[in-house]
């Protein structure tokens, strides 16, 4: 539920922007959304994804 509740602000905001013409508004906050799925990707601990440590 919470999932459907932030792709609906999302999309809100996205519209919003696109309807105001704001595509420079867009653009870094596509770039910054980018940066932060590499980070993540970058710090996670994938050395341990499917290992059973009992």
């Amino acid at each position: 539920m919470t999932a459907l509740v932030y792709l609906a602000v999302a999309t809100i905001v996205i519209g919003t922007f696109i309807y105001l013409e704001q595509i420079a508004i867009l653009y870094v906050l596509a770039t910054l959304g980018i940066v932060a799925l590499l980070l993540v990707v970058a710090f996670a601990d994938l050395e341990k994804v499917g290992r059973n440590t009992n």
